[in-house]
């Protein structure tokens, strides 16, 4: 199983926003936002603060990929 920020690049688009004002609005780190760049694990809490900074629910800023697709 993979994991994919795909439906978070998605809501930013939709809110015209960039990485940088996800970065300030949700207060993350670089390293959080490079690792969401790269589809790689991050906290639950990173996905909390961005879903609190949103107003969104954690389905609309992650999904899983079967390793069969």
């Amino acid at each position: 199983m993979k994991i994919s920020y795909k439906p978070l690049f998605r809501q930013l688009l939709e809110r015209d926003m960039g990485k940088m004002d996800l970065l300030r609005a949700a207060d993350l780190s670089t390293t959080t936002l490079s690792k969401l760049g790269k589809n790689q694990p991050v906290k639950l809490e990173m996905l909390m603060k961005i879903c609190t900074a949103l107003s969104c629910r954690i389905e609309d800023v992650v999904e899983f990929i079967s390793d069969e697709e």
